[in-house]
């Protein structure tokens, strides 16, 4: 089977994208799944940057490792080079399609399927939590069901 390369993409990359990416490679890797997981942000606001803190903090009490992320902006390049662009909201999906030459635009779609993930970035401990929760059900989906691999 080939290599199926994704790409999760928030607004700045320190929170919902480098979340989602980390648990579902560590997901997909207990599995023997054969992906490759990247994130990155439709703005440069945070380029260089670790997750936010809040954001390592909560993963880290439920085993994932963000600190080692660390924020990038999207670029042309990954358009051709993933197989799967998802974006945590609608707003990320409409810059995305606005970056993207046409022959990809397909490639491009919501991480949870039909809703958005919402960003934490702004918010208290119980909404990285939710997020976190909303993320872990969305790669249990996923993983289950491989057909997102075809």
């Amino acid at each position: 089977m080939n290599v199926k390369r994704v790409l999760i993409v928030c607004k700045g990359n320190i929170c919902r994208s480098p979340t989602a990416a980390v648990v579902l490679e560590t997901k997909a890797r207990a599995i023997g799944l054969n992906i490759v997981v990247d994130s990155a942000g439709v703005e440069n606001y945070h380029v260089g940057d670790a997750p936010d803190k809040r954001s390592i903090r909560h993963a880290a009490k439920r085993g994932y490792d963000l600190s080692k992320k660390r924020a990038r902006q999207i670029n042309k390049e990954d358009f051709e080079k993933f197989d799967l662009i998802w974006a945590a909201d609608h707003e990320n999906i409409g810059d995305l399609r606005t970056l993207c030459p046409d022959i990809y635009h397909s490639k491009i779609s919501l991480f949870l399927g039909n809703k958005p993930l919402p960003d934490p970035y702004y918010g208290e401990a119980e909404d990285f939590e939710h997020v976190l929760n909303l993320v872990e059900q969305r790669v249990e989906i996923l993983i289950k069901s491989t057909e997102w691999m075809n």
